[in-house]
């Protein structure tokens, strides 16, 4: 686990009970169920169970520029969960970043966006976590942070400056009730803008909410190699191209004709929303499309076949990467850039492949990538990583190639990206997905089969 726990997924206080929940003696049922079903919406297994470890016991490491932090036990263990703690004690952290002990917790935790949670759901979650998850008896791990950084009273001032006591929900931008639950799920629980918003200096998110400002959800910044594009109805780089449909096909699968899922957002589409329902999905795709663009002078995709053509008639164009695409990257993503249906994703028009940074895709091609397995889309379909096939300038070559090809309006790639990128590159297979062989097609172009030309 890296830092990008901390600026990407951010840590959450709720999920999935993988095991056998141990029985409700004073909470109702239905009030169970929905509180899983909410924690669910939350993601919070992803920080909150270390890897091979037991669910919600803590101890995932999390690097932050300070240091080491671990995620804490939130079964309902009695001496190192949260076994003991009252309802208010559960809704304090949740909503201001105060643990039961008296300290506020780092904003790994996305709690200014919890805050948005209503009094019904908030419930729910406690009466889940307090009796519909195993309690687990391991200790919490003490944060590798050196003093005087370990101090914890600086996060009382960044809670005041950047985490001011909550409102009740209230979306102004939204001209319809589905919209408006969309907000709700997005600005709260889903905790959306922990990756997609621009953060300051001191990691603060520079907007909570789309509520008069087009920096809520414009883009994240680069971090540990991937970047977390804009989610408002824009072009080059947004979802202006995406229909309300596609946007829920996205989330229930990991995957539609525009895109597949990759770094981070892969466990938040295996862990959280492909077990959304329907109209959850709608709601919050009803609310991205109605995002007004950041950049609004920016220019629809539009493919040009230029390329593609050379590429189909053996003429391999004089531009360095055409020839490393031909040979390693056609096979699946077609001469044409196109893809292969859903089982490889489209690189001609894919949003992440429009903006100017290309870190994204360079981090692809040195760790791989992979499509997580869901319940609708149960393969999980991989592409190795090349760190130890290309060198830099050929990593740069062939990302530039693609990020400016079919039309691509993304920026061109350089050696020294690739250098640093590739210090913390980690394989795919090291984050828990089986390896696909690398494609070493080495054919003349003119040999190449039909179904790879496109």
């Amino acid at each position: 686990m890296t830092f990008k726990h901390l600026i990407l997924a951010a840590a959450a206080l709720c999920g999935l009970a993988l095991g056998s929940a141990h029985a409700a003696t004073s909470a109702d049922a239905g009030l169970i169920q929905r509180g899983a079903y909410l924690a669910r919406a939350g993601d919070c297994i992803a920080c909150h169970t270390a890897r091979n470890g037991k669910p919600f016991a803590g101890g995932l490491a999390i690097q932050t520029p300070i240091g080491r932090i671990y995620s804490t036990n939130i079964t309902p263990d009695r001496e190192n969960g949260i076994g003991k703690w009252t309802y208010q004690d559960f809704a304090a952290l949740m909503r201001h970043g105060e643990s039961k002990a008296g300290y506020a917790v780092y904003p790994a935790m996305p709690y200014p966006s919890y805050s948005r949670v209503n009094d019904d759901d908030m419930q729910a979650l406690y009466a889940y976590f307090e009796h519909g998850v195993e309690p687990v008896a391991q200790a919490n791990r003490k944060n590798d942070i050196p003093w005087p950084l370990s101090m914890r009273w600086p996060l009382k001032i960044w809670r005041w400056a950047f985490a001011p006591t909550p409102e009740p929900f209230a979306d102004v931008t939204a001209t319809d009730a589905s919209a408006r639950h969309g907000a709700y799920l997005v600005e709260g629980l889903g905790h959306c803008g922990s990756c997609h918003t621009a953060r300051g200096v001191t990691l603060q998110e520079k907007a909570l909410t789309g509520d008069g400002n087009s920096i809520y959800l414009a883009g994240g910044g680069a971090v540990d190699g991937w970047v977390a594009p804009s989610l408002r109805n824009e072009h080059g780089g947004g979802l202006a191209g995406w229909s309300e449909a596609e946007i829920v096909e996205f989330l229930h699968t990991g995957r539609n004709t525009h895109t597949a899922s990759f770094g981070a957002m892969n466990d938040v589409i295996a862990d959280s929303t492909q077990f959304m329902t329907q109209r959850d999905l709608q709601s919050i795709a009803l609310y991205l499309k109605a995002l007004t663009p950041q950049h609004a002078n920016a220019t629809p995709y539009v493919y040009d076949s230029h390329v593609a053509g050379q590429l189909y008639a053996g003429h391999v164009p004089a531009v360095p990467g055409a020839q490393l695409y031909l040979d390693r990257c056609a096979a699946c993503h077609k001469s044409n850039g196109k893809g292969n249906g859903r089982a490889f994703p489209a690189l001609a028009g894919n949003p992440v492949l429009q903006t100017s940074n290309p870190t994204s895709a360079i981090h692809i091609v040195l760790s791989g990538g992979a499509q997580p397995a869901t319940n609708t889309a149960p393969s999980t379909l991989t592409m190795a990583p090349y760190a130890d096939i290309l060198t830099d300038q050929q990593v740069a070559d062939v990302v530039s190639f693609i990020q400016t090809s079919w039309g691509n309006a993304g920026g061109k790639a350089s050696a020294d990206q690739v250098a640093k990128l590739r210090k913390g590159a980690v394989p795919v297979e090291a984050r828990g997905f089986p390896m696909a062989e690398p494609e070493l097609h080495h054919a003349a172009p003119a040999d190449q089969a039909s179904g790879t030309r496109g």
